[in-house]
């Protein structure tokens, strides 16, 4: 069993709470105030962020060097995932755990 450094047990930590966040904020927030907050391209890019956060969280937990891919990709979705949802206004959580993960995926990536 390989073990796992504390960057990579601190990114996952944050991709596991970014899927929950969006997840959470699309589905109980973003769903019933309606409006821009259901606007397409906002809605689906929460969804995308949270696909790709759990999906880097599960590419290092099971330990593929590919999760250099998955956590460059997350990077870049959480960005513009934290920038739609500044925008949207009112989803301070999401902005703050976006950023933060796509912070911690880039150290992963590099």
């Amino acid at each position: 069993m390989h073990q796992m450094s504390s960057e990579m047990q601190h990114c996952i930590e944050e991709c596991l709470r970014c899927y929950q966040t969006c997840l959470g904020m699309a589905s109980n927030h973003c769903l019933p105030a309606g409006g821009k907050h259901v606007q397409p391209e906002h809605f689906r890019l929460m969804m995308a962020c949270a696909e790709i956060c759990r999906t880097s969280a599960h590419f290092m937990l099971i330990g593929l060097p590919e999760h250099k891919h998955t956590c460059r990709a997350c990077a870049d979705v959480c960005e513009a995932c934290a920038k739609s949802c500044e925008q949207v206004g009112d989803m301070q959580d999401c902005v703050e755990t976006c950023r933060r993960c796509a912070e911690s995926c880039r150290t992963m990536a590099a």
